[in-house]
């Protein structure tokens, strides 16, 4: 019997995370920044009413594929090649008006951008209403027609960071390209991740180090990709292991999106999801999933989550969420964001105390291409069980980017690159 989501939890074992014996940083280990000519539009995303700052908000260059999203200070930063080429950015948030900005040569830092929050103003969607999971089958059936039908390259900025209680022991990126075969062909056999270019910085400390098996790495952006990968989540032959229901309609991209939660309602031998699909109401497309996996049963989640570790070490799992959101741009939907995080706690036994873990990671898309592409040759591919670690050089610089797009990192992050790199020296 096909399981629902069995190329998921292949992927979620994917990560051997091993905190600690690593290598010192070395400035002779330092790649060269690309010479390239860029100028750099940043600022902080508000919302108009609370001026509370916004995370996970859309930047973009109108009828482009490049763009990025604010961190959880809500900043940005985007890197252009010059103001006369892009005038604007467009700014997208779900629940919010998008927003244009019109950009000045004499003012591209530090911008203040308020959206305003749409008014909730949808009464008229009833359509289907008594029957959501008549929505989501008709979204999946319409995927070949919403989704790009060509092969695509996209680039993406991934991160991938550990924290141990409230202190940062582990921070990886890198810039990736990501091959995608066209999404008629809902597998992703064929789909690879490439590193580009990366960097980490790791905590020297003896006791920072954990051997655990746990999810991650940029092959997150190909098994995570719901609408893609059939068995991760949105598949005809198990939609019946859930409960469907509506709930209150939002807008995103000033476009009219039904919700539908979902939740477990069977008993199987495997964890299960609940959670959000948000799906565009003329088009169908799915436009925005939030998920968690169910901890009813903590051993199940166990299993699902955790393939190796220490003998005598208790692993408790707190939490595994998903956000996966897509973009339209010319009539066809494309993948934006991703974003797993995973908490859990660790004991010793005969210790009375435990430890907290989180490990986030993300990925954004910053550029797409569609034409004359070519796959990654399977040499050069990120392997469902390589470390990401192991691909990626210990040099912290700040130009290390270049002219390539970011998720800009937050104040906290910014103070551990800082801390780790004086413990690293």
């Amino acid at each position: 019997m096909k399981t629902h989501n069995k190329q998921l939890l292949e992927w979620v074992l994917a990560l051997v995370l091993w905190l600690g014996a690593i290598p010192v940083w070395s400035q002779d280990s330092a790649p060269v920044a690309e010479e390239e000519n860029y100028i750099t539009v940043s600022g902080v995303v508000r919302d108009k009413q609370n001026r509370k700052t916004l995370e996970y908000v859309n930047v973009s260059i109108p009828g482009s594929s490049i763009g990025t999203v604010t961190n959880a200070d809500g900043a940005f930063s985007l890197k252009i090649e010059d103001v006369e080429h892009v005038p604007s950015l467009e700014i997208s948030h779900i629940g919010y008006r998008n927003s244009r900005i019109h950009l000045d040569k004499e003012h591209l830092s530090d911008l203040k951008v308020y959206l305003t929050p749409h008014a909730n103003m949808l009464h008229e969607i009833v359509v289907y209403a008594n029957n959501p999971r008549f929505i989501v089958e008709e979204a999946i059936r319409k995927i070949p027609a919403n989704y790009s039908i060509k092969n695509n390259m996209l680039t993406g900025f991934y991160r991938e960071t550990v924290q141990k209680g409230r202190r940062y022991i582990n921070i990886s990126e890198a810039v990736i390209d990501v091959f995608k075969t066209p999404y008629e062909d809902r597998t992703v056999n064929r789909d690879r991740a490439e590193v580009l270019k990366g960097r980490r910085l790791l905590s020297q400390k003896a006791s920072d180090t954990l051997g655990v098996k746990l999810m991650g790495g940029p092959t997150l952006s190909i098994y995570l990709d719901v609408v893609k990968n059939q068995d991760a989540l949105l598949d005809m032959e198990t939609l019946h292991f859930y409960d469907f229901y509506m709930e209150e309609p939002v807008l995103i991209d000033n476009r009219q999106q039904f919700v539908i939660g979902f939740r477990p309602r069977v008993v199987l031998p495997y964890a299960l999801y609940y959670g959000k699909l948000y799906i565009d109401r003329e088009k169908l497309s799915f436009t925005r999933a939030e998920f968690n996996l169910s901890m009813d049963n903590k051993p199940k989640a166990v299993q699902a989550i955790l393939q190796k570790k220490p003998y005598g070490l208790r692993f408790k799992p707190q939490e595994v969420s998903f956000l996966i959101t897509y973009k339209d741009l010319n009539g066809k939907t494309y993948l934006s964001y991703i974003r797993n995080c995973i908490r859990f706690k660790c004991d010793w036994k005969r210790k009375l105390f435990s430890t907290g873990y989180t490990v986030l990671s993300e990925m954004v898309v910053t550029d797409r291409e569609e034409n004359n592409v070519t796959a990654i040759p399977g040499k050069r591919a990120f392997g469902q069980r390589d470390a990401f670690y192991d691909k990626v050089d210990e040099y912290w610089s700040e130009d290390f980017w270049g002219a390539y797009n970011i998720i800009e990192p937050t104040e906290s992050l910014e103070n551990a690159v800082h801390k780790l790199k004086k413990q690293s020296r």
